[in-house]
């Protein structure tokens, strides 16, 4: 399929779905002319709306950096560009990735539609990728560049019954994204299927020297691990995430999954995570809040984005008015909360006592990596939730959503969500966490599914 002939279709689909932010048809008409052969000919990749990508538009879902056109790629952009991979445009999102249904999204900006049922929500915060996964599998060769703060590449992948998978922190290169939470961000694909997901990560992954988080570590072949058998595979179930507050048929459709597991081999055992389940949400939101009401600082209206003229005022007259009129709620939330749990006399007891207890959950995901090769459980406690259900939410309801994905984030740990049947019609989504840097046993055992 030619790119032209791509781009129609997509923004013949957009109409119905809201998942694209930007659609670069010149842009990736001019990259067909020049396309290099590699891992990635013949697909076509949209980027979440907070990727930097050369010349496009780039907001990260916020008004307040309407305008913005990156002068550089991101280096996952750059580096599938050179494996043929081409550019389509930006998905939608949560502006900056603040929540879970992509409905905070930036002001005028439009809501992503879940494919499966108009009337509910894709997910968040990458809900656009998710939402193109889905629409564009038997349209064309596609797959997403999704992130994930606390959640939010495999959220949206369940909601709408696509794979998602988030990496190792470290593993892929953040150099060009517009952060949420310097310490807890990660880019990872979203696709149809866990072979094209293993493809896009086995492409992104590697050292990159512009970005200091970035790991020297060999890249293995991950999708020479897809359809791998999970025979004497040790699997940890998580009790916890079958207690209270899960849907009943999710819990089932996951329990019926394990089940089929256990029949080609695979050893399972009921484990236990008491501090991820009780404390990984507050720890999640207190770290996350701290550093993204310092990253969000520089979108005052100065260098890039949104900009008033008038400039007969003061500095901090000018900063409160460009982000009074160009954050939307959810983001001034989280600016508010995350500056509070970092102020003199507040800091020890939030910010620095959430890092104390981020280190003991790790140590509790390490020591059950003694024993079991991946963990397993539900990946969202329910289906994705009606539009007019989420408006009932308080944003503290709202936080808990997260309650499953939140753990293997704040340790850095990779994870991977597969669609494992349905509940009132709607995708229910398994996921597989594993140790650091241990991608291939993920991908193993969500290709089993």
């Amino acid at each position: 399929m030619k790119a032209e002939e791509a781009i129609e279709e997509i923004e013949k689909l957009d109409k119905e779905y809201n998942f694209m932010n930007n659609i670069s048809k010149d842009i990736a008409v001019e990259q067909e002319k020049e396309r290099k052969k590699g891992k990635l000919s013949g697909y076509f990749i949209s980027a979440k709306d907070c990727v930097c990508v050369k010349d496009v538009e780039s907001r990260g879902g916020s008004k307040i950096l309407t305008g913005y056109k990156p002068v550089f790629d991101a280096t996952v952009v750059e580096r599938i560009k050179n494996e043929g991979g081409i550019i389509i445009g930006k998905t939608a999102q949560d502006a900056f990735g603040f929540g879970s249904f992509s409905v905070n999204v930036g002001i005028g900006m439009k809501v992503p539609l879940n494919p499966n049922d108009k009337e509910r929500a894709c997910g968040g915060s990458s809900g656009g990728s998710a939402a193109a996964a889905y629409v564009l599998k038997d349209k064309m060769k596609h797959i997403s560049i999704a992130e994930s703060t606390g959640g939010s590449i495999v959220c949206p992948a369940s909601f709408c019954g696509v794979v998602g998978l988030c990496p190792t922190y470290g593993r892929v290169s953040r150099y060009g994204l517009m952060d949420y939470a310097n310490s807890l961000d990660k880019f990872g694909p979203i696709a149809s299927n866990v072979h094209d997901a293993a493809l896009l990560l086995e492409v992104m992954a590697g050292f990159d020297e512009n970005e200091s988080t970035s790991l020297k570590k060999d890249v293995p072949e991950y999708t020479s691990f897809v359809g791998k058998d999970v025979k004497g595979m040790k699997i940890g179930m998580i009790k916890e995430a079958f207690g209270e507050g899960v849907n009943s048929d999710v819990k089932d459709k996951v329990k019926k999954t394990i089940e089929k597991l256990k029949e080609r081999g695979a050893e399972v055992e009921e484990i236990s995570l008491p501090l991820v389940a009780k404390y990984g949400v507050s720890c999640y939101y207190l770290i996350a809040m701290s550093e993204t009401s310092t990253n969000l600082a520089k979108y005052c209206g100065l260098r890039y984005g949104i900009m008033d003229k008038n400039m007969n005022i003061g500095f901090n007259e000018y900063f409160t008015k460009i982000r009074s009129e160009n954050l939307n709620d959810e983001s001034k939330r989280r600016i508010i909360v995350g500056t509070f749990a970092r102020m003199a006399g507040t800091r020890d007891a939030y910010y620095i006592g959430a890092m104390k207890v981020r280190t003991k959950i790790i140590e509790e995901y390490k020591k059950a990596f003694e024993k079991y090769d991946v963990l397993v459980c539900p990946t969202m406690p329910v289906v994705a939730p009606k539009f007019s259900e989420i408006e009932k939410l308080t944003p503290l309801e709202n936080y808990m959503m997260d309650i499953m994905t939140v753990g293997p984030n704040l340790a850095g740990l990779p994870h991977i969500t597969v669609p494992c049947g349905e509940s009132e019609g709607m995708p229910v989504g398994i996921m597989f966490v594993g140790d650091h840097l241990a991608e291939e046993k993920i991908i193993q055992a969500a290709s089993n599914v």
